[in-house]
């Protein structure tokens, strides 16, 4: 037996529906997003929800530091998010410059103007999975519906984006 699983549970685990989200984050005078769709409520009392980030990602030092994080949801039909932040964003790098934001959040944290809903979340757990991906749990302090319908994704295969 392999240790490696086989392509019918990557195929299985690419099934689970996910929204597409741009994961944000403010510390010391940076600020960046990335494309996140690995996002799920985990309460309902205090309302929860959790995020993965990969360890190489950037916004990981951001969100360690500042303890709290966006999540923007892209609506549906959405090129111009999503072109944005598809390919990455480096950590000197401001992906929001010309971008529609909301201009006060309760967490100083950036928010996208143009998404269909937002969070913010101050962590309440950070998990180290001993993976490719830490897990943060943030405790949802604000938010908006902006209006649409979300975009949703499915994966050919689980074992990649």
């Amino acid at each position: 037996m392999s240790d490696q699983p086989d392509e019918a549970v990557g195929k299985a685990i690419g099934q689970i529906p996910s929204g597409i989200f741009i994961l944000t984050s403010r510390d010391d005078g940076r600020q960046t997003g990335m494309l996140a769709s690995w996002v799920q409520q985990v309460s309902f009392e205090p309302p929860m929800v959790s995020v993965a980030i990969a360890r190489e990602r950037p916004l990981l030092a951001l969100v360690n530091g500042s303890r709290c994080f966006g999540l923007c949801q892209i609506p549906k039909g959405d090129k111009v998010l999503m072109r944005r932040f598809a390919s990455g964003v480096g950590i000197d790098d401001d992906p929001f410059l010309g971008l529609n934001m909301v201009p006060k959040t309760k967490l100083d944290i950036p928010v996208l103007a143009d998404a269909l809903s937002y969070l913010e979340c101050e962590v309440a757990h950070h998990v180290n999975t001993g993976a490719d991906h830490d897990l943060f749990v943030g405790r949802i302090v604000g938010g908006v519906y902006l209006g649409g319908e979300p975009q949703v994704h499915i994966r050919k295969n689980g074992f990649q984006y």
